[in-house]
């Protein structure tokens, strides 16, 4: 463990007592303590200063509120995410339910958008607004205007729609004080695929509008782990070359769990290993990176050993300087809807609002760790793969680890 982290028997020791009684407490005062004693506002967009959230799952009708809109549930929601110390949401905007038709956007979803920036305002809560979502926990969600997937980067019809929705959404954001910026969307390459040029021009012209319009912002392409293993519709030192870079780190997804158990390196190192690949194509060890999100999606480990992995994953991460971590997700979701049997279970609370083990060990990494100094590796920094393959990226990642499957 590198100079500045803390030992993690001490870590626990120390703040255990005190998580317990905060995460007892009940009432809107004591809900909103911990994100009023080391506000948001305080590290603001400071890159080098550690910031802890998360990707809000609303606990009453997931991301389809958008469309049945309830204000109660949301506030409560709020109340138990800032009680575990969060000081930022990524929230999903659909885009079909927001802009149903290229030359118009649905002024009663950006006024439910205004509303809950609002909320989270009262609440000391930082937003990172998604785009073009796209797709979202397995589902895709594309506008009716979206005839071919392809020309999503390079339709000049699709440009303009893209543009709209992004004006629109930025005369909405613009007056709130609690904006980090825009999003992308959620992971993008997972949606509309194009080759690498097209890709980097494309992200380029939207870094370009985005800038324009929030200046103040702080925009990211989000994108799954595939660019960074392999090409696929943007390029790695495109992405690298961002001002912060996210990387979005699975065990289950990414396939460490095929070189290991769910506490060997390959899985609680996965974001320390990532943040040096990107660090990779970059060429330098100096830049800050963001866990844009992280969880394990390994169905079969319960409470305890998710709780465990967390504590291990973010404590190797912050050793290898990442800087941002917004973790997947706030709430477990309703079994009521259908969706991949991995998806139901990956919240900091349950459903109805009990703190999960997790919960509690993501309180104490906020309560530590926001609002410290990032302490960026000193190491020598291996060139990137050679080998652009799924496989040969994790087999640089293995010789990273020094680890033998």
């Amino acid at each position: 463990m590198m100079e500045g982290a803390m030992n993690r028997r001490k870590f626990l020791a120390v703040s255990s007592a005190a998580v317990a009684g905060a995460v007892a407490e009940s009432s809107a005062e004591a809900a909103l303590a911990p994100a009023q004693t080391n506000s948001a506002s305080s590290i603001g967009l400071d890159l080098m200063r550690h910031r802890f959230g998360v990707n809000y799952t609303p606990s009453r009708n997931w991301w389809f509120c958008w469309n049945d809109w309830d204000t109660g549930p949301i506030r409560r929601d709020l109340d138990a995410i800032a009680a575990l110390g969060a000081d930022h949401l990524r929230l999903m905007l659909i885009w079909p339910f927001f802009q149903p038709n290229p030359k118009w956007v649905s002024q009663a979803h950006l006024d439910r958008l205004a509303q809950l920036l609002a909320m989270m305002g009262e609440r000391h809560l930082d937003a990172l607004v998604t785009v073009f979502t796209g797709q979202l926990s397995g589902w895709y969600f594309l506008p009716s205007f979206n005839r071919l997937s392809d020309g999503f980067y390079i339709d000049t019809a699709m440009r303009s729609a893209q543009e709209l929705f992004v004006r629109e959404l930025a005369r909405v954001m613009k007056p709130h004080d609690n904006i980090i910026g825009f999003d992308f969307g959620n992971e993008l390459d997972t949606c509309w695929s194009a080759p690498l040029p097209q890709g980097d021009a494309w992200m380029a012209e939207m870094f370009k509008l985005m800038n324009q319009l929030l200046p103040d912002g702080l925009h990211v392409n989000g994108v799954d782990h595939h660019p960074w293993f392999e090409s696929d519709t943007f390029s790695a030192q495109a992405l690298a070359a961002a001002r912060f870079p996210v990387m979005h780190c699975y065990p289950h997804w990414t396939g460490a769990d095929k070189y290991g158990g769910a506490m060997d390196p390959p899985s609680v190192k996965l974001l320390a290993a990532m943040a040096t690949l990107i660090r990779s194509f970059a060429g330098t060890q100096g830049i800050p990176v963001w866990a844009g999100e992280f969880n394990t999606c390994l169905k079969d480990l319960p409470e305890k050993g998710q709780a465990e992995w967390l504590e291990k994953a973010v404590h190797a991460a912050i050793e290898q300087g990442v800087s941002w971590f917004s973790y997947w997700d706030s709430h477990d979701v309703d079994h009521k809807f259908q969706f991949d049997p991995v998806e139901y279970s990956l919240g900091l609370l349950t459903n109805d609002g009990r703190v999960k083990e997790q919960g509690r060990v993501f309180q104490q990494l906020a309560a530590a760790y926001r609002g410290k100094r990032v302490n960026f590796p000193t190491a020598s920094l291996p060139s990137p793969p050679s080998d652009r393959t799924v496989n040969g990226t994790w087999q640089w990642i293995l010789n990273w680890l020094e680890w033998k499957a």
